[in-house]
């Protein structure tokens, strides 16, 4: 069987573009709502796919051989693109393109308990002597996300990092650009450009759009962290790219520069989550320090990321242990919620706030079944199988419980 590390040697080379995403619920089977298989923005698939830009035709489609390396498909499927795009042509409502014939829940990528899984789609530029060719890795282990994450940087749910291997560096696209919080190269603080500032620092940027502060907490939450991001983004424009356009000397140069947006990147997604819940806390009237904390120790080794209401009343053995609340948050949870087990011994019941776009239903009533409470924006319900959408709890329907302790 083909290992992760000489796919990506096979696969970095030129002419070659790998298209990373997290499988969100609509994209495999996992809520029941069937989609053909998953989710590409169509400006993307006519540049790997230049034949499906067929404006003037009717729901125009082409065919391409896809290979799932990762699960060891040695004979390739005959996968059909196509473009629905009766609205533009006054004769339907939609304008989106799909992939389908993926051999429904046979396929590795449809598979519900693949949810939320990184896969690699690694299409071939050139121009076909047949039919298009697009290699596949479905990553089957967190080390297997952590290798591909080392190479393009951190993969976030509903989010698509582009790479041209080898050649250039990771390019990272929302599915919808927001440009209410781009900054231009004028409107960026002068020392941003001496340091590149910290996630903390872009997140306080992102809370000047006070707008923001009159929605639901659930929202609020997604529209700030798009708008940081935006702002990462136009930030990675304006410093960073003139670096990379004046060229390099010599791979090791190369490297250390890829390297550091790399890790800049990382740094960002892991802190992001965290400090936008603190934000929106202390917005919704809880005292840091009294009414929570973030990461106190509650038990030797172990930090939780939010503890209600302190690190003093946790270690209190007189203090009513049902009054006691433990909130862990991690942009994906699929091959992470077991370490929330083991935080916060005396808090039967631990609250995991996840951006996750669905789980599997086997998933998530092991996840019950030890005691883990997901916490899911509302926006993101709709990826979650209906059968355990009432038994998610929302954001806000978390700050209500802290409220009514």
């Amino acid at each position: 069987m083909m290992t992760l590390s000489h796919w990506i040697e096979d696969n970095s080379k030129s002419q070659r573009l790998w298209v990373c995403k997290r499988l969100s619920g609509n994209d495999t089977l996992a809520n029941g709502t069937h989609q053909a298989g998953p989710y590409l923005p169509k400006d993307l698939l006519f540049r790997v796919l230049p034949s499906l830009n067929r404006p003037q035709s009717l729901n125009p489609e082409t065919w391409l051989n896809i290979f799932i390396d990762s699960h060891n498909d040695p004979n390739p499927k005959r996968v059909r693109a196509i473009w629905y795009n009766g609205r533009l042509l006054g004769k339907g409502t939609r304008n989106e393109a799909r992939l389908t014939n993926f051999g429904g829940a046979k396929s590795p990528l449809l598979a519900p308990e693949n949810t939320a899984s990184l896969v690699v789609f690694s299409f071939d530029l050139r121009p076909p002597t047949h039919l298009a060719q697009c290699r596949v890795w479905l990553c089957r282990t967190p080390e297997e996300e952590g290798q591909i994450e080392d190479l393009v940087g951190p993969v976030e749910p509903g989010r698509l990092v582009e790479w041209y291997a080898p050649e250039s560096l990771p390019v990272q696209t929302p599915f919808q650009l927001d440009t209410e919080c781009w900054l231009e190269p004028e409107a960026i603080p002068k020392e941003w450009y001496d340091e590149f500032p910290s996630c903390q620092q872009v997140i306080e940027r992102a809370l000047m759009a006070n707008a923001f502060s009159t929605l639901d907490v659930d929202y609020r939450l997604l529209k700030r962290r798009d708008c940081e991001y935006k702002i990462f983004q136009s930030l990675e424009q304006a410093i960073s790219l003139p670096r990379i356009l004046r060229g390099f000397n010599s791979i090791a140069e190369f490297l250390s520069v890829a390297n550091s947006i790399s890790q800049r990147r990382k740094s960002r997604s892991g802190r992001s989550l965290e400090l936008h819940i603190r934000a929106i806390l202390i917005e919704q009237g809880f005292r840091e320090n009294l009414d929570f904390q973030l990461q106190p120790e509650s038990d030797p080794g172990r930090r939780p990321d939010f503890l209600f209401p302190s690190e003093q009343e946790y270690k209190n053995p007189h203090f009513p242990a049902d009054k006691l609340r433990l909130l862990a948050v991690k942009t994906t949870c699929k091959d992470r919620w077991r370490q929330v087990c083991q935080e916060a011994q005396r808090i039967p019941t631990k609250h995991l706030l996840t951006l996750q776009e669905g789980v599997s239903e086997n998933q998530f009533r092991e996840m019950k079944e030890t005691g883990i409470q997901l916490v899911v924006p509302i926006p993101l319900l709709s990826r979650f199988p209906k059968t355990i959408q009432p038994e998610i709890q929302t954001l806000n329907g978390f700050l209500t419980e802290l409220k009514n302790l």
